[in-house]
């Protein structure tokens, strides 16, 4: 918490600092930004950023960038919009946001999500960051597709489209309640032409996962889609082994998916 005298213990270059940062409405902070913005040595800096991280007006996320709280945040700091943070850990914009952060951000499902899932082909750690828990997944380079830009506060953030999500939906289901309620929220975005089909089958038909692929198939033949809409997803499983989405092989070979259809109401 930052002290109410704060302002008091603050050296001039300090207060310098904190006042043009404030003034620039500056909320998270990098080396580059103390660089561009102030002449201090490499050494000044350096002390400068210990001293204002001991005080809690810089926060760490990661080696050389911090959130910044101005003094008039309170002792509660300020907040940060938490997809703010992972574009600073892949300067090649090679990652995106995911998993159930987008369930709830396209209005899957209301329930609100702990973790902010940050999928990229090479970090993989869990991490508390300004009280947000983050979990980078590493993914083959084969996964990362299908994501877009949106503006936060004129940063440019990757998150997975909402064709995409659907497709992670039934990949990492367990967050909504697993597979059976994850299939009833695919159904529903699909049959209410909430998302672009053709993207969600082309996607679909890319997603290395050879079970979602199959079981994707399975629900799009049973709500109608249309055959040529179908194709390159039919394609995708055509070679490939008979498998089953139930764990039994018992039930009837759908040859079209390549796959025993069970008991199970959705397989």
């Amino acid at each position: 918490m930052t002290p109410k005298n704060t302002l008091k213990t603050l050296g001039p270059t300090e207060l310098r600092i904190v006042a043009r940062l404030t003034y620039e409405k500056k909320t998270i902070v990098t080396v580059g930004d103390l660089d561009q913005l102030f002449k201090l040595s490499p050494e000044d800096r350096k002390q400068v950023v210990f001293r204002l991280k001991k005080k809690n007006i810089l926060m760490p996320i990661k080696r050389g960038a911090y959130i910044f709280s101005p003094l008039e945040s309170g002792p509660e700091g300020t907040g940060v919009d938490e997809l703010l943070i992972p574009p600073l850990f892949f300067p090649k914009k090679n990652y995106y946001v995911g998993y159930s952060t987008m369930f709830n951000y396209y209005g899957f499902t209301e329930q609100l999500f702990q973790t902010v899932y940050v999928l990229n082909p090479s970090l993989r750690m869990e991490r508390i960051i300004c009280g947000i828990s983050y979990k980078f997944v590493r993914i083959p380079g084969s996964r990362m597709y299908g994501f877009e830009i949106i503006k936060i506060k004129n940063a440019d953030v990757n998150v997975s489209s909402k064709e995409r999500t659907l497709i992670d939906l039934l990949y990492f289901n367990k967050p909504v309640g697993g597979m059976m309620r994850a299939v009833e929220i695919f159904t529903k975005i699909i049959s209410s032409k909430q998302c672009d089909i053709k993207k969600v089958v082309e996607y679909a038909s890319r997603f290395p996962n050879i079970a979602t692929r199959k079981r994707i198939g399975l629900i799009l033949d049973k709500i109608g889609t249309p055959e040529d809409t179908l194709k390159p997803l039919i394609k995708s499983v055509k070679k490939t082994a008979i498998s089953s989405l139930h764990g039994t092989r018992k039930g009837t070979l759908n040859k079209r998916w390549m796959v025993i259809v069970g008991p199970l109401a959705n397989d």
